[in-house]
């Protein structure tokens, strides 16, 4: 996502670009695939508030991607999780209205949404922290507002199914799935890349934004599998801890304040804006959704094997 945000941004009139990261083995790989002027790396954490706040000097737009991310990880080092996930999440706020930027958009995901492990707590906390943010800034002292966007994994992205299961066929090991049952939302990095930039210049504070999807099946990614590689053959190893059986991106409770934008989802926040200064915000071309009505992987329409092949294909190329 970093590097793909990155590349995007590039191809746009910006001045300059800061990449804040601890990661510097990757800082470096990056500098040398772009060559770009307008980048600037950092050295760099977001547990630390002083090194955020000189970073961001002069900046209109930060973009919150970072976090631990690996479920297993995470539910073993559950404190350094909290320390990255939300009080990091709280120093960009902090640091973001020190250095007066524009607009602060955290990337959310699916697990966040009746969390089952610690990871998904954690992001929600990131998401309840950017939704309450704009509450408690003085507007005439600041002008910063924060958005968040919320999706499942990138389709074809690196550690996703498809480059995994590419993986294990290049190896000669059989496909491992969790369970038969199992669908997925279905988003591709282009689609992430725009929405998120869609909502970056559109978007409202104190706002959650979930992209309209098409979703797939477990099997059906098996099957696209098979179709192009006869000899592949399928094991279910059982479902992990804190796994689901389907994502989530709206509960049926975040539905009583959720909102159809035509190509999007949009849940307000109810301590924020009542229900007629939404409307009236959106010039009345809005509309709730229905109560208790779940976004589900489960009840939306689903990819076809022939387009799941062709995105197997464009993947083994990138590979």
């Amino acid at each position: 996502m970093g590097q793909a945000l990155t590349k995007k941004l590039l191809d746009l009139d910006v001045a300059t670009i800061r990449i804040l990261s601890r990661n510097e083995s990757k800082q470096v790989d990056m500098d040398e695939k772009f060559s770009d002027d307008r980048l600037r790396f950092l050295i760099g954490d977001i547990r630390d508030k002083e090194r955020l706040i000189k970073s961001l000097e002069d900046i209109d737009i930060v973009f919150h991607a970072a976090a631990l991310k690996h479920v297993p990880v995470i539910e073993y080092n559950p404190f350094e999780a909290i320390k990255t996930n939300v009080i990091g999440s709280q120093n960009i706020i902090d640091a973001t209205v020190a250095q007066d930027v524009k607009k602060v958009i955290c990337i959310g995901t699916d697990k966040s949404v009746s969390p089952l492990n610690t990871y998904g707590a954690t992001k929600l906390l990131m998401e309840k922290l950017f939704v309450t943010a704009n509450n408690f800034i003085s507007k005439e002292k600041h002008s910063t507002e924060f958005i968040a966007v919320r999706y499942g994994n990138v389709f074809g992205s690196s550690g996703s199914i498809i480059p995994k299961f590419l993986e294990q066929i290049k190896n000669e090991r059989k496909i491992t799935i969790t369970n038969k049952d199992m669908t997925r939302f279905s988003i591709r990095m282009d689609e992430a890349l725009n929405f998120i930039l869609d909502c970056t210049e559109n978007g409202k504070p104190s706002e959650i934004y979930i992209p309209k999807m098409e979703a797939y099946t477990i099997l059906d990614i098996v099957k696209a599998f098979q179709n192009l590689f006869p000899n592949a053959e399928m094991e279910t190893i059982g479902i992990r801890p804190g796994e689901k059986l389907h994502e989530v991106l709206i509960s049926e409770e975040e539905s009583r304040d959720a909102w159809d934008l035509g190509d999007k989802f949009m849940i307000s926040n109810p301590n924020w804006v009542s229900d007629e200064k939404v409307s009236e915000s959106y010039n009345g071309k809005i509309k709730k959704i229905s109560y208790n009505n779940e976004y589900s992987s489960e009840n939306v329409e689903k990819m076809s094997i022939d387009e799941i092949q062709k995105l197997i294909i464009q993947s083994k190329n990138q590979i």
